[in-house]
């Protein structure tokens, strides 16, 4: 009856999760090229088309094991015919636990879980207990293929993240400008970048001019004006201007490369509890091993075999544990936080200091208005007017911010002469018969216009505090500047507070100046923070508090945080940062934000708690077959059931993230 309803149960499985006969691949998306072993297998006239070899290989198992399953069944209810039909196929099956076992015993010298599942396959064969073999069959490929269905759920999940990653550059090609994919790149070939979009390789500017954010090259908040002979770097970012680069250094890995290395970090990553269960594993055999030898001549051989069965807990968590892993890390990936290290996942547990890059993660890449410093005639409001109107066609933060601030204001903005536009360190524009310009000191000075004295000390404030100051000019003369600070993100203060509530040591490091720097902390409330750093610093100062004792979590998005974040025992970044900081991250927020960080605490919290059932599940059931073997003489039959219930409660736990109502995801991709 057990058979029966297994059968019934991963025939329904396998109907419901079969994909639809005319399903065709998602676009973008990678195929599927599994680390696993390709077979062939014979495909059904009902098997879908996309579908792979392995997934193919695996439903034969099962079907080939329900079948025997059914014939053994069947043989037992009184047609022995059937059973002695279905044992050649049995041995078959066993084929490959046989193999597994003498590799172990053989090659590698040991006598683990390998040997031990091909001496109970054995002994089961031996004794002529076909059902037993047959339902162990059925669990074991219904097992596999669980396994399959939820890690090609994670690929899948994870391609249309780095799917939606930009990838592509623009070439100059007879006159105009083609958009080609960023891998194609090769040094020597020569892209155009313009005002708002980052700067995709590095190499040297060979003709325009441009303002430059390199924020997260060198951390600090002021842009710098970049001309043809300058060299420019991946992921800083053009204000204003458009120029034309040769490439020195490129080659962006492909959509298929960032998801393999994912996985690799991920699925095949093996918890240091699934390591003690193993071991504990490991140490049970020998004494099942004797303690089987030991009931042999006091009992039989099916009670020394029942007994044997009990030094297999450590196998089971060698599908179990990455089995839960996976249904975790395709909730993260629900959840904006695409985990590429799983070890995440436990060192979190252990995290008690966080440190975070100031510029561009607890504040944003857009700028506010904060003060505008009108000088002569002019009043403040007509700066931002002039100022709002020549920025109406960038799209870069700083002209998104004085926007911004016009519309708060509700300014009316007068239309642009477009035969007096001009781009190069400013902006230059035509205006009901003014010309206005609008950038940096550098630029006024190149069209010749004097600096007030009046704005001096405005001016050196700004740059001791790291704030960026813009001018306004009107014709020859500068009306006054707009000082613009870095904005904090909205969601940092009350995640701030959260963190406290976890007892967690707080630090802010950046390579922006002091004042900034010390500002933010007061803001926030964290009394620890470094200011004026080089990479080299960051890493430093993390590894003086790993020196002093304590777990770092270290979270960063630029160039400069590349070496901190591999320094760091755990390593956070932002989706648009620094291509380097994605790569070197072991985990990547992919909505912008900092909001996943208490939730990726959280599942930590439930990883180290699913580990913990897993390691109860599997050894639970052992005191109860070797007191059910002594006391009561238990058979294989119920043994078996023992295993079983133990090791249904096993998946059971695997699943329970995918249903539990606190990760369930809404319609528009948020949780609860």
């Amino acid at each position: 009856m057990i058979g029966v309803l297994l059968a019934g149960f991963l025939g329904y499985y396998l109907a419901a999760h079969r994909e639809p006969e005319s399903a065709s691949p998602q676009p973008g998306l990678p195929e599927d090229k599994s680390n696993l072993p390709q077979r062939q297998a014979h495909t059904s006239a009902s098997e879908p088309l996309d579908m792979s070899q392995e997934e193919q290989h695996l439903n034969q198992q099962i079907r080939n094991a329900l079948g025997l399953l059914g014939l053994v069944t069947a043989g037992n209810l009184g047609y022995p015919l059937l059973t002695l039909v279905s044992l050649p196929f049995l041995l078959y099956q066993a084929i490959p636990i046989f193999q597994a076992g003498y590799r172990e015993l053989v090659k590698r010298r040991k006598i683990g879980s390998n040997v031990f599942a091909a001496l109970i396959q054995g002994s089961m064969l031996i004794m002529g207990y076909f059902w037993a073999v047959a339902l162990g069959n059925v669990i074991n490929w219904g097992t596999a293929k669980l396994v399959y269905r939820v890690q090609n759920n994670s690929r899948q999940r994870l391609s249309s993240v780095f799917g939606e990653l930009p990838r592509s550059v623009w070439i100059p090609h007879e006159g105009i400008e083609l958009e080609v994919p960023l891998e194609q790149i090769e040094a020597g070939d020569t892209i155009i970048v313009h005002a708002g979009e980052a700067v995709p390789v590095d190499g040297v500017i060979t003709d325009g001019m441009a303002s430059i954010d390199q924020h997260l090259l060198t951390g600090e908040a002021r842009p710098v004006e970049k001309e043809a002979g300058e060299a420019v770097y991946a992921a800083t970012l053009v204000l204003s201007g458009t120029i034309s680069v040769q490439v020195e250094k490129a080659g962006a890995d492909t959509v298929v490369a960032n998801i393999e290395a994912v996985l690799q970090e991920t699925a095949y990553y093996t918890s240091s509890l699934e390591l003690k269960a193993i071991d504990i594993g490991d140490r049970i055999i020998p004494i099942m091993l004797v303690l089987s030898a030991v009931t042999l001549p006091i009992l039989d051989p099916v009670a020394a075999s029942c007994v044997l069965t009990c030094g297999l807990g450590g196998r089971g968590m060698k599908i179990l544990a990455p089995l839960s892993l996976l249904n975790f890390l395709k909730i993260a990936a629900e959840h904006h936080m695409i985990v590429k290290d799983g070890r995440v996942l436990e060192l979190l547990h252990d995290v008690d200091t966080i440190v975070f890059d100031k510029t561009g993660t607890l504040t944003h890449d857009q700028p506010c208005v904060t003060a505008i410093h009108a000088c002569g005639s002019y009043c403040s409001t007509e700066l931002l007017r002039f100022a709002a109107a020549a920025e109406s066609r960038q799209s870069h933060p700083i002209a998104n911010a004085i926007r911004q601030e016009a519309e708060t204001c509700q300014l009316a903005l007068p239309s642009l002469d477009d035969a007096a536009y001009e781009v190069g360190y400013g902006l230059k524009v035509g205006i009901d018969g003014q010309v206005i310009r609008v950038g940096s000191e550098r630029f006024m000075a190149k069209e010749g216009i004097e600096f007030p004295p009046e704005l001096v000390t405005v001016r050196d404030d700004c740059h001791n505090q790291g704030y960026v100051l813009v001018y306004v000019a009107i014709d020859q003369e500068i009306g006054g500047a707009i000082e613009l600070h870095p904005t904090l993100r909205p969601e940092v203060k009350e995640m701030i507070a959260a963190l406290r509530q976890r007892q967690l040591n707080l630090y802010i490091v950046s390579g922006d100046h002091e004042h900034p720097t010390r500002q933010l902390a007061q803001d926030l409330g964290i009394e620890s923070y470094v200011a004026q750093t080089l990479p080299e610093q960051k890493a430093e100062l993390i590894a003086q508090l790993q020196d002093e004792g304590k777990s770092v979590c270290f979270i960063g998005d630029g160039i400069n945080d590349a070496i901190a974040l591999k320094t760091a025992h755990v390593s956070i970044s932002l989706s648009g940062a620094s291509t380097v900081a994605l790569d070197t991250a072991q985990v990547l927020f992919t909505d912008g934000t900092l909001n996943p960080l208490l939730d990726l605490f959280e599942l930590a919290d439930d990883v180290e708690t699913n580990m913990r059932r897993h390691v109860a599940c599997q050894f639970s059931s052992t005191p109860f077959v070797l007191i059910g073997v002594y006391a009561w003489q238990f058979r294989f039959f119920e043994t078996l059931l023992l295993h079983t219930i133990g090791g249904f409660a096993g998946i059971a736990n695997s699943m329970m993230p995918v249903f539990d109502k606190k990760w369930k995801v809404s319609a528009n991709g948020s949780g609860p």
